[in-house]
């Protein structure tokens, strides 16, 4: 059998299967071809110059091994692979942190942020940083600011301390653990990325087994799925600078997002998913935003 149709064949049993994707690829093909060429130790990008390479009865056996677990386990192949792709850039990641998949790479790597920036801008916070992906890609894609990346979970912030020392940004990204911006003291940022807990209760029960093997503490955002977001946007004027920006990722919740702050004046960013799973606000409008609520609470 050569390699291309080992591919083919084990995608037909993931689909037969019923395995979730969305943890990096979209589709069985895809993730068959992830699963293979990662078991032969081949680069991610070489399926077309090896795809009529001939396995031995001895690599079969070991890729057939390695599909029967990603089935049985329903574990994400980027915790059976220990390895996550976001922008071509690489990064460890295992059960302790969420796998990094955010549309806020995209922005990073595209530009799309930087016209809401300045040659001020010195000081970048990543907050809820998982395996510390983000942070990385704004220190690659702005290399003369600092980076701060939080996370609630200590876990989560040992993967990290790998990424950063992976990528060799040690002097760039500094970590800190901690609820919300609590870690942050009184540090005031000129722009804050943040990828919170937003999945709705009712999603949350619904979620593939896939989803549910990542820590929940980095899913769940309550019965609305605004549980983190409300303290946030209440604390975020405080840290960020004059002309600060707030990056916010809210996935399929921009219903429930609008009708937990319907007096928030918003951008929202186009993704490759589309114009409703990520927004920037600057400080200002959240500053409006709160007057204009403290108004509205007065007898």
């Amino acid at each position: 059998m050569n390699l291309i149709s080992c591919i083919e064949l084990h995608a037909a049993r993931l689909t037969e299967a019923g395995v979730s994707f969305g943890h990096g690829t979209t589709n069985a093909f895809d993730e068959a071809a992830w699963l293979v060429l990662w078991r032969l130790q081949l680069p991610l990008d070489s399926l077309d110059e090896h795809a009529e390479r001939v396995l031995s009865e001895a690599e079969q056996s070991q890729i057939a091994a390695l599909i029967e677990e990603r089935i049985a386990t329903r574990k994400p192949a980027a915790y059976l692979t220990r390895e996550a792709w976001l922008q071509g850039v690489d990064f460890y990641v295992d059960e302790r942190a969420i796998v990094p998949r955010s549309f806020i790479a995209e922005l990073l790597a595209d530009g799309s942020i930087d016209a809401w920036l300045s040659d001020q801008t010195q000081a970048v916070l990543d907050l809820c940083t998982g395996n510390g992906s983000l942070a990385v890609l704004a220190a690659m894609a702005w290399p003369e600011v600092a980076v701060d990346a939080i996370d609630l979970s200590v876990d989560a912030l040992a993967v990290a301390r790998i990424n950063v020392d992976k990528h060799g940004l040690q002097d760039r990204i500094r970590l800190l653990q901690g609820d919300g911006l609590q870690p942050a003291g009184t540090k005031r940022y000129d722009l804050i990325l943040c990828n919170p807990p937003y999945v709705n209760s009712q999603s949350m029960a619904a979620l593939p087994a896939e989803y549910r093997a990542e820590p929940e503490l980095a899913l769940a955002g309550g019965s609305d799925g605004m549980d983190f977001v409300r303290e946030l946007l209440r604390a975020a004027p405080e840290h960020l600078s004059e002309h600060g920006v707030l990056v916010l990722e809210i996935g399929n919740e921009r219903e429930f997002f609008e009708a937990a702050f319907p007096q928030l004046e918003v951008a929202w960013m186009e993704t490759s998913a589309g114009e409703d799973q990520v927004l920037l606000v600057t400080q200002e409008a959240l500053l409006k935003s709160m007057n204009k609520n403290n108004e509205g609470a007065q007898p």
